[in-house]
């Protein structure tokens, strides 16, 4: 009884979290019945008739459904390798850095970013890459003619992945110079005697130390092929680049909320949920079995 007194407190400050889990996790479960309905709002989820497999048919009929799961995918793997390389060749040159004030006011000023919100960083990016923009203007100093940015199929994909790992490799290099922290010393100071430049010593020592890291988030994020970042997408991109960045996430909203096709909306969210659990099983197994993480 003693024991229950004390931990009292500790159990009300995870109630808040618990309520909210029950309530935007696990209710919302219930209403994945509607991809198996011709759902009427009318009638309720409980009335509406049953249709099956005929959303999810219907979706892999409609000409759009090829495109949006390949953009998701390629968007989605894109970002994922830039932002395990580009984090990574990060901090080892911020830890080749030997005066330590200056290493952490970088560290500071990189991973800010990370904190802004893309309705932020959506108008700001826009003002950058517009047909007045700075971006433009410096390739006129090279004769080169404004680029419609946010007009092109061929360039808005790569302001997407380009732009999504400006915020976050900042806040991604964490995780490396923790690892690199984890480096015995005494394997530089060998690697030192024995005549190794400071080259060699990135190559033989500190790679090779965060090389399990590597191998660790690679796999963890296999589970975020079908997450292409929701957020950054819905505010950046517009009709006229449907064709290059439209992802389920999009597709899922405008379907749902502002063509009323609720059904064929939670068919094709329901697929994208599925798919990701299948990956995110798939890379905890291989994470466990090639960087020994496990969480249970």
């Amino acid at each position: 009884m003693l024991w229950r007194k004390r931990s009292f407190h500790y159990h009300l400050m995870v109630w808040p979290g618990i309520v909210f889990l029950i309530l935007f996790s696990l209710v919302p479960m219930f209403y994945s019945l509607m991809a198996f309905q011709d759902f009427r709002p009318r009638r309720g989820i409980t009335g509406s008739d049953w249709v099956g497999f005929e959303n999810f048919k219907y979706m892999f009929e409609l000409p759009d459904s090829r495109t949006i799961f390949f953009n998701t995918i390629f968007l989605a793997v894109m970002k994922i390798i830039a932002n395990l390389i580009v984090p990574l060749v990060f901090a080892l040159l911020l830890n080749e850095v030997r005066v330590r004030f200056m290493r952490r006011w970088i560290q500071t000023i990189v991973y800010l970013p990370h904190f802004l919100s893309w309705v932020l960083l959506a108008t700001v990016f826009f003002d950058v890459f517009s047909l007045d923009g700075i971006m433009n203007k410096l390739f006129g100093l090279f004769g080169v003619d404004p680029i419609l940015f946010y007009q092109s199929n061929k360039w808005f994909p790569a302001i997407i992945i380009s732009t999504d790992v400006w915020k976050e490799f900042g806040f991604g290099a964490i995780v490396y110079l923790a690892a690199l922290t984890g480096i015995n010393p005494v394997l530089y100071e060998a690697a030192e005697i024995d005549g190794a430049s400071r080259f060699r010593q990135l190559i033989h020592v500190t790679i090779p130390g965060v090389k399990t890291t590597v191998i660790l988030l690679a796999t963890l994020a296999l589970g975020n092929v079908m997450n292409a970042n929701f957020d950054q997408i819905f505010n950046m991109y517009n009709p006229l680049v449907y064709q290059s960045s439209d992802i389920i996430d999009t597709y899922v909203y405008r379907v749902g909320l502002n063509d009323l096709q609720y059904s064929l909306a939670t068919a094709v969210g329901l697929l994208k949920s599925v798919v990701s659990f299948v990956l995110v099983t798939v890379s905890y197994v291989l994470a466990s079995r090639f960087a020994n993480y496990r969480i249970f």
